[in-house]
């Protein structure tokens, strides 16, 4: 077997077997690059012992102790878990878990039937209810009001049931974070943990002033009944403020993303390094969407509740209109407004977190000065971009419907047409008082009428016997 060689020094040549050069200008410079495929890590191979590594952002073993994203959300966590809503169980840091056999289970089936049981020994003993308001109707639409609010008890065993999703959404993050952490060399800069701890103060102590103003206002309760209704205020809100951290988190995960992919490619451009980025944003995507999946059911029933309570507000106040704004409306007012706010929170934060994650994203990579790259950078860049197109990364409740700004307009505008169909059938009822008016007046008019006939009868009589008798005095 012979070897063909040119020049030792400057080879022109690869030496092949055989005697058959092959020159290296002839060979292809643009290989074929499977996109599809998530690139594979490079394994890390074992250090010896005495190799000091540094303290902060360690890339030889990247390792996360506590995972960033539950860590910032925790105050809300831990108020839902102290009601019993959320029993999400950690049996190691990084690791959320589900279990039914576990004391946090536990705990919340003895804190629902508690309130269950409190309800139901409310109901059953049939505790009266002073009304302030007058008429019939404000009285119905109260009482209405107060049931509905009880409604929110439905939301705890759908939260139990979605509990082992939201868990593999926490773990997804997880994944995020140290996927993150190996191709940035830094952890994920998620600062959220002062926000979620003002919701976690600020929600119960404003829920709580709320149903007390709602029932001053609207009903004269006792204390002992006010408990079931503070109770599922809190809960109600701190869902609320629940869906708006994990938007607000992906809003900044999207846009730190999209700011380090820019800056990878201002100084390199290779495309592996794009690919990494591509895969990444993939995940990101992936859990924009199962975080609509994971609360499927509980922010339908949320969504639809809110509606409901909004409608029978807003009719509430206008069906008395004409009589002027009392006492008796601020706590239908104020009821209106927060769940009006609350609606437009859940849509509004979705609607930015869809945003941030797609078309934000996608406006980085069109931005992307492509002359300098070279073609395989150039492909992956290309790439990404239909990635983007093919992967939607909508919040969508279970496939329902898409929880944005278009949700919110599309319920207020059922909200209204609602709300024109039962005033109509409100004007077209007589009022009661008008009849009993009418009532009352008539046997007065047929009373007067009747006297007035009698007297005109007699005096007509009495005219004619005196006429009578006058004539025969003239005769005699």
């Amino acid at each position: 077997m012979s070897f063909h060689t040119s020049n030792s020094l400057f080879p022109m040549t690869v030496p092949i077997p055989n005697g058959f050069p092959v020159q290296i200008n002839s060979k292809p410079k643009n290989k074929i690059i499977f996109l599809d495929v998530t690139p594979v890590s490079t394994p890390i191979k074992p250090h010896s012992p005495n190799v000091v590594a540094p303290m902060r952002n360690n890339l030889v073993a990247p390792h996360i102790s506590n995972d960033i994203i539950y860590e910032n959300i925790k105050p809300v966590f831990t108020l839902l878990g102290i009601m019993g809503v959320l029993p999400i169980t950690r049996p190691s840091a990084c690791v959320n878990q589900f279990q039914i056999a576990s004391s946090s289970m536990l705990y919340a089936i003895l804190v629902f039937l508690s309130l269950v049981s409190y309800v139901l020994y409310l109901s059953l003993h049939k505790v009266q209810i002073l009304r302030t308001a007058e008429g019939k109707f404000e009285e119905a639409v109260i009482e209405y009001l107060f049931t509905v609010y009880l409604f929110p008890m439905i939301a705890v065993p759908l939260l139990w049931y979605e509990t082992r999703k939201i868990a593999n959404v926490l773990n997804g993050w997880v994944d995020f974070e140290m996927v993150y952490k190996q191709l940035s060399g830094r952890t994920l800069p998620v600062k959220l943990y002062k926000k979620a701890l003002a919701m976690a103060v600020i929600i119960p102590i404003l829920s709580t002033t709320t149903v007390i103003v709602t029932h001053v206002t609207m009903v004269h309760f006792k204390p002992m009944q006010l408990v079931p209704y503070v109770f599922l205020e809190i809960l109600t809100y701190m869902l609320g403020g629940y869906w708006y951290l994990l938007c607000e988190t992906l809003s900044i995960c999207a846009n730190i993303l999209a700011e380090d992919f820019q800056n990878a490619l201002r100084h390199i451009g290779p495309a592996g390094k794009v690919a990494e980025y591509r895969a990444l944003w993939l995940r990101l995507s992936k859990l924009s969407r199962d975080t609509g999946i994971a609360n499927c059911y509980t922010f339908t029933f949320v969504n639809l509740y809110l509606f409901l309570i909004i409608t029978l507000s807003i009719y509430g106040l206008l069906s008395q209109i004409s009589e002027g704004f009392g006492i008796k409306d601020i706590g239908l007012a104020l009821t209106a407004f927060c769940s009006i706010s609350l609606l437009f929170f859940i849509c509004d934060e979705a609607h930015y977190a869809s945003h941030n994650v797609r078309t934000n994203f996608q406006k980085k990579l069109l931005m992307v000065e492509l002359s300098w790259m070279n073609t395989d950078a150039q492909t992956e860049v290309n790439m990404f971009l239909r990635a983007t197109e093919m992967n939607p990364s909508q919040i969508s409740l279970g496939g329902f419907f898409n929880v944005n700004r278009t949700l919110f307009k599309s319920l207020l505008a059922t909200m209204v047409t609602y709300l024109v169909v039962l005033l109509q059938f409100q004007i077209s009822i007589p009022d009661e008082s008008q009849n009993r008016d009418e009532e009352e007046e008539v046997p007065y008019n047929i009373t007067s009428a009747t006297t007035e006939a009698m007297t005109t009868s007699t005096t007509t009589i009495m005219t004619t016997v005196l006429t009578t008798l006058a004539k025969k005095k003239k005769k005699n």
